[in-house]
């Protein structure tokens, strides 16, 4: 087995429009999706509240493998220190390399150059992998919905975790 290249995290370009659609299509899985899996027509990945500025993404070998969504929390002046992650998708193929590390340290550093002070996330209870790797980032819980999302029949956990940056 030949070891992989290092990850290229840049942000994203309007032309990436299709490949990261294409993406978290097919990264789509009920683990951590709280919405239907995508149907045609499918909607534009990138939409007025989330532009290719919002976005990071990863390459290896000058393929597109994997994004992280950074926004506003909300939309008050007097929370504009913090920025949350709206999103992080990984190709299959690529997992296991430290592309969805590599995405998360990037935004934190993102999110500082825009001047926050403060990060945040939302994961579900059931999502243990994605819980593992924000804890070792840094990021701890900071609240638990109980039971707030009805999927696939099970009532699942919100996780609310946050950080200083």
């Amino acid at each position: 087995m030949t070891a992989m290249s290092e990850p290229y995290i840049r942000h994203a370009r309007p032309e990436d429009e299709d490949a990261l659609s294409l993406l978290d299509r097919v990264t789509w899985s009920p683990l951590h999706a709280v919405q239907p899996r995508p149907r045609p027509p499918y909607p534009p990945f990138f939409t007025e509240r989330c532009g290719p500025e919002d976005h990071l993404v990863a390459e290896l070998d000058g393929v597109l493998v994997g994004y992280i969504r950074l926004a506003l929390s909300t939309s008050l002046a007097c929370n504009a220190h913090v920025r949350q992650i709206q999103g992080l998708a990984v190709a299959e193929s690529a997992r296991g390399a430290g592309i969805g590390r590599a995405l998360l340290r990037a935004v934190q550093d993102e999110a500082r150059r825009r001047g926050a002070r403060r990060i945040t996330l939302r994961v579900l209870g059931h999502n243990t992998r994605a819980r593992r790797l924000y804890e070792s980032e840094g990021f701890a819980v900071e609240g638990v919905l109980p039971g707030e999302f009805l999927l696939d029949g099970t009532y699942v956990d919100d996780v609310l975790m946050g950080r200083p940056l």
